[in-house]
């Protein structure tokens, strides 16, 4: 029986080199959301019919995203690695408002903050559309996990 959904998330701690305390709460409400609510199915058959439930590791090397896919014994499945160019100005974008959002939050009038929110949503939506759409021909996501993984994979592109 199909089980199309991930059980544990990685990331490859070595590529981040600082995370501010803003930035660490939106990883682990990333992951615990994750979680809780995702949609997962990988494209390929594989030889034994298995079909998840998968845990992931999350890397990035020399500029591309490792999306390792594994079994729930932990055993590897398969590894999908992405290019990452077409992400650099969604990720800086999501940096930028964020930053913004930090420092509304800690300074800024409801209205103000909620405005920022807004702008932030609107570029991370757009990024999750566009990875949803990255993976389409390896893996089929939802657009809500889809976010969630963006978020993961902008967490690792921090570098202090």
């Amino acid at each position: 029986m199909a089980d199309h959904r991930i059980i544990d998330v990685e990331l490859d701690e070595r590529t981040i080199l600082w995370r501010s305390a803003d930035i660490e709460q939106e990883r682990r409400i990333a992951i615990f959301d994750l979680l809780e609510d995702n949609h997962f199915a990988p494209k390929r058959e594989h030889e034994d019919g298995y079909a998840g439930p998968y845990r992931i590791k999350l890397s990035v090397e020399e500029g591309r995203l490792v999306l390792a896919i594994h079994r729930e014994d932990d055993s590897h499945l398969e590894s999908h690695v992405l290019g990452l160019a077409r992400f650099r100005r969604p990720i800086r974008d999501y940096f930028a408002i964020c930053d913004s959002y930090y420092e509304a939050i800690r300074n800024a009038t409801p209205q103000q903050i909620e405005t920022i929110d807004m702008a932030r949503r609107g570029i991370h939506n757009d990024a999750a559309e566009a990875l949803k759409e990255r993976l389409d021909s390896k893996i089929e996501v939802d657009f809500d996990t889809a976010r969630r993984l963006f978020t993961l994979i902008c967490v690792l592109h921090i570098k202090g």
